[in-house]
């Protein structure tokens, strides 16, 4: 029987794969499409999906494909300076096209040993005590202990185990294409700047090759949201806005999306679980969609894993959707404000105006900042030091940074004191004795994705809280 099946393979799908690799869970990711898509939906990673990536030794493989920029202009594309002090050491977005990000995660995943199975579509799914029943297309079924949906937000695990996916809507469509131009650079610029004055949902900009990202707003909502706008649809909408259609010709690919804000009411029915656009879709609005279904996974895989593993406490799984649960109720109100603040309405552009005068307040900026890379989250663990359910920065050891003690997906006692132990945990937890002058902490335990689940120096009080995360102890 195969430990977990996962069904979808974009970003949020391969890095819960190469997650659960970690831990030696056997892994198949079924993809209905035979080849990767060619398009570049999403840009780039914000901070904490670059800490991810830092946390599991990606990271230079991810920087030398993209291209380093400074933070600021993500809040409905108001532009300010980044604010000071941010809490990271990665203080920049990588702009990275999903395509890249996408085959950067892929190979990642089949070195751990994943099987990916392209061209496999879902239609149908069972689950009992014992395990989950999935039908393919072909008529074939596979067993697996577990399925989990990262299959977008027309996700077919969704449906056929009926969760409710409640919100709006769209109320507005934006084209979104690749294509050729003939239309001269620097007209492109000029006339592309004045735009923008009003309409913030219109863009051009070069990709490589004479070919151009184009964005403008669609003359209405679509009644079919599978099918592709036609080029003369993007031609007639230039125009309205622009006055021109730049002479947009050759088109690699078209499509459409739209603002309907949706969450699911749970993340998981039995041995079934939902994780990126199959639990949440919502706006494209300060580039937060990739990221969100990467730090999914990124909570869920050891969660899972420790089921697999069978020393997972009573709960673990679970606290995957009360924690991202939260989250993207957050990612999804504040789409739904930048939204508002993208219309050219007299309403929304005064709020916008008054918005851009307070994030000159650095306490502001930085909130609003924090609200879109994610390192503002803190889980609810309780009451207790303000470091606690924050993940931990990538700080500097005495020979070494935090995050290079992360790679292998454990647990982490990092311990400035030398007189603690987890050595009943020594299979799920990595002790390490060691200094750094920007942790004001005696000791902390870490959970395999970062986040701090215990700060202190008693080792009593260490003993009790080992086993809320990481089970009991062994012999």
């Amino acid at each position: 029987m195969i430990d977990v099946i996962v069904a979808g393979g974009g970003p949020t799908g391969l890095m819960l794969a190469a997650e659960l690799r970690l831990h030696g869970v056997h892994v198949v990711v079924l993809e209905r499409d035979a080849e990767p898509p060619p398009f570049v939906r999403s840009l780039g990673l914000h901070v904490r999906s670059i800490e991810v990536m830092a946390q599991r030794g990606l990271l230079d493989r991810f920087l030398a494909q993209g291209q380093q920029h400074p933070l600021g202009g993500f809040f409905a594309g108001i532009h300010k300076p980044a604010p000071d002090r941010l809490d990271t050491a990665h203080p920049y977005v990588l702009g990275i096209p999903q395509t890249t990000t996408d085959r950067l995660l892929a190979e990642r995943a089949v070195e751990l040993g994943t099987e990916i199975r392209r061209g496999c579509e879902l239609v149908g799914l069972s689950q009992d005590e014992h395990g989950v029943t999935v039908e393919l297309a072909d008529g074939t079924h596979l067993r697996s202990r577990h399925l989990v949906g990262c299959d977008g937000g027309r996700s077919t695990v969704r449906k056929l185990i009926g969760v409710d996916f409640p919100g709006e809507p769209s109320r507005v469509d934006t084209l979104l294409g690749e294509m050729e131009v003939t239309a001269p650079p620097e007209t492109v610029t000029a006339v592309v700047t004045e735009v923008r004055k009003t309409e913030k949902r219109f863009g051009l900009g070069p990709v490589g090759d004479g070919v151009f990202r184009v964005v403008v707003p669609a003359e209405g909502v679509a009644d079919d949201r599978a099918a592709p706008p036609a080029l003369e649809e993007f031609k007639r909408q230039l125009r309205v806005f622009a006055d021109t259609d730049f002479g947009v010709h050759s088109p690699r690919w078209l499509s459409r999306f739209g603002d309907a804000t949706r969450l699911v009411e749970r993340y998981r029915v039995g041995r079934v679980l939902l994780a990126g656009d199959a639990a949440h879709i919502h706006p494209p609005v300060g580039g937060q969609g990739l990221n969100l279904g990467i730090q999914d996974a990124f909570n869920l895989g050891w969660k899972l894993a420790a089921v697999v593993a069978g020393w997972a406490p009573a709960g673990l799984l679970d606290s995957y959707h009360a924690e991202r649960h939260p989250v993207a109720a957050g990612v999804l109100d504040n789409t739904r404000a930048q939204m508002e603040l993208l219309s050219p309405e007299p309403g929304p552009q005064a709020v916008r105006r008054l918005l851009s005068e307070l994030m000159d307040f650095d306490d502001v900026s930085r909130y609003l900042t924090e609200k879109i890379i994610a390192t503002g989250i803190r889980y609810d663990f309780g009451a207790g030091h303000e470091l606690l359910g924050r993940r931990l920065r990538d700080v500097r050891l005495k020979q070494r940074r935090l995050y290079e003690l992360m790679h292998t997906g454990r647990g982490l006692l990092l311990d400035q004191t030398g007189r603690l132990s987890a050595a009943g945990w020594a299979d799920r937890v990595d002790h390490v004795v060691d200094v750094s002058e920007e942790l004001d902490t005696p000791a902390v335990l870490l959970r395999p994705d970062g986040h701090v689940a215990w700060i202190g120096e008693d080792q009593r009080d260490l003993l009790s809280h080992l086993p809320t995360w990481f089970g009991a102890a062994t012999d």
